[in-house]
């Protein structure tokens, strides 16, 4: 059975007397200790609750660098990372440089050809085009012999990023990055387009030659690509996060962008009432497969474009693109699937799961590793080679172990490894990796990384007759949800099941109908994990099972209907 969470304490219940009982326990569960939290949370504000960038260590080194580079007419280069953070964050600084008339080029490395972050033929190619600066984002902090070779050149590299330093840190002109040892900044969990809006904001903060182009608050329109990096991250929905996860989809809601809004037409996502769940599901994949089946300049030169027909093309072909990638993954999905069923019973699985194939597309493995980690309950590390023939891979998290604390306590297996603790990204050793899975398991019995373990848990019980908009609408006092702020989570107990129903290219998708005297609700559970899917199989409609799950609104299509999200079946 699916336990309930312990009830809050009184004085905490106290504190929080100006909210009724489910509010109050929700908000405790969300770290709010106080009034005053719970008032920062339920209504963040942009000017009261967002941080001066000036505050982030080498954000005045940095933000004068560029004025200087702006003012003297320096080729600039912007150097994006290629995944739905990276990205928007390269758009923001395109839509300040161009506005301010800077003389600049976005570089955005090939996820086959390069591969993730800065790297020495890029860095020697710009350079001999001229480029005297550059800007990272979204990468470049473990890129130390990248940005030493960017110093022999005579190029300034100013780095923002927001991924955990290596043991050595990069000598690059100026490093925004708010994981960095003597931080100044009050929160640290910034995805990196927000890091680069923050460059923006210190920037205009000062008087320099094409200032007055600006109208005040302009870069607020920038939210639009802040919000969806926000969301599609999965950075902490927490602090500054929420603030600018709020704002941003209030941007989206309104944005003009033309490859946005054309984006959102071919996706048949309504942007009048676009929601964080509209942002991780549908926007971000469309981004990242422009870089895992083709070209990331497409999604870029998307989101920048002013050219109506360039954005209809640009954004039916992302679509194309996020197609193929979903039967690619989910033809690696099956192949994975078999090995680890020839391998052993589930229970006798290793505590980590590691696996490749020299077939497997590097770029589609982090997808894949996501769905296999939460069907096995273990951390998974999946690897192909990439176009150079390095043995390359991702990592996914559990919920409990901090992969990249893992990786780090496996000696002599990686070239090269980074992320963060759900997630990574790692090059092995052509020696090692026969060993990689031995080594993984080794290195978890012995150090036991973990990032503690959050239970799926129940916020209340919830009655079929309950799930109304009323109290959607009352729940989305906590939004936008995400990570760090879960959607509450619901235990419906002895339902009533009349259907049950699979579907999905590869019936990998489950709905239930659920009905009482009221009607009836959909409830569905996208990926079902194997043994959901057989369990709803086996029931002999009608039947009575108990859901836990969450309550949303169903906009696919402007329907717009109330369903429920199926986290557990029993």
């Amino acid at each position: 059975m699916v336990p309930f969470h312990k009830p809050i304490e009184d004085t905490l219940r106290e504190e929080l007397s100006a909210y009724d009982d489910l509010i109050a326990a929700l908000l405790v569960r969300r770290g709010v200790k106080s009034a005053k939290e719970a008032e920062t949370f339920l209504n963040p504000s942009y000017d009261l609750h967002t941080y001066n960038p000036m505050l982030m260590k080498d954000m005045p080194k940095a933000s004068e660098r560029l004025i200087r580079a702006i003012t003297e007419g320096e080729y600039i280069a912007v150097w994006s990372d290629y995944d739905a953070d990276g990205i928007p964050g390269a758009v923001v600084l395109y839509d300040f440089l161009k506005k301010v008339g800077a003389h600049f080029i976005n570089y955005i490395p090939h996820r086959h050809l390069e591969g993730y972050g800065v790297n020495v033929a890029g860095i020697e190619k710009l350079a001999s085009d001229g480029v005297t600066l550059v800007i990272t984002v979204d990468s470049g902090i473990t890129d130390v012999l990248s940005i030493a070779r960017a110093k022999e050149l005579g190029v300034d590299v100013i780095v923002t990023d927001h991924h955990e330093p290596g043991e050595s840190i990069p000598d690059a002109f100026a490093i925004v990055d708010p994981k960095q040892a003597g931080e100044t900044y009050p929160f640290r969990e910034l995805c990196g387009a927000a890091l680069a809006w923050k460059l923006v904001i210190a920037t205009l903060s000062q008087d320099f030659s094409g200032r007055e182009k600006f109208s005040s608050g302009w870069e607020k329109w920038l939210l639009d690509m802040v919000g969806i990096a926000t969301i599609a991250d999965m950075v902490p929905l927490v602090g500054e996060n929420r603030v600018l996860a709020k704002y941003g989809l209030l941007v989206l809601r309104k944005s003009r962008r033309i490859g946005l809004t054309t984006m959102c037409r071919t996706a048949r996502i309504n942007q009048r009432t676009l929601s964080e769940d509209d942002v991780a599901f549908m926007i971000a994949p469309r981004i990242n497969a422009a870089s895992r089946m083709g070209d990331p300049i497409d999604a870029f030169r998307l989101f920048a474009t002013e050219d109506h027909d360039e954005a209809t093309l640009l954004a039916k072909k992302l679509e194309s693109a996020n197609r193929r990638r979903r039967s690619a993954a989910a033809a690696i999905t099956r192949a994975v699937h078999t090995r680890i069923k020839a391998r052993a019973p589930r229970d006798d699985l290793p505590s980590v799961i590691a696996m490749g194939d020299p077939d497997w597309s590097p770029a589609l493995l982090g997808l894949v590793a996501s769905g296999i980690t939460e069907e096995y309950g273990r951390p998974v590390f999946l690897w192909g080679r990439d176009a150079a023939h390095a043995i390359k891979g991702s990592c996914r998290s559990e919920g409990v172990t901090d992969t990249f604390a893992l990786m780090q306590a496996t000696p002599d297996t990686f070239v090269q490894c980074g992320g963060h603790s759900a997630a990574g990204g790692f090059v092995v050793r052509d020696d090692a990796i026969f060993f990689l899975e031995e080594r993984l398991v080794q290195a978890l019995a012995k150090t036991s990384p973990t990032v503690g373990e959050t239970p799926l848990c129940a916020d209340a019980k919830l009655l079929l007759k309950d799930v109304t908009s009323t109290l959607l609408e009352y729940l989305e006092q906590l939004a936008p949800f995400g990570e760090g702020n879960k959607k509450p989570a619901w235990l419906l107990q002895n339902i009533k099941i009349t259907q049950v129903s699979l579907f999905g290219k590869n019936n990998e998708h489950l709905k239930l109908f659920l009905t009482d005297e009221c009607g009836t609700i959909e409830a569905v559970a996208f990926f079902a994990k194997h043994n959901m899917r057989e369990y709803a199989k086996s029931l002999n409609t009608p039947a009575r099972a108990t859901l836990l799950a969450h309550l949303e609104r169903d906009t696919f299509l402007q329907r717009n209907v109330l369903r429920l999200r199926i986290l557990r079946l029993l």
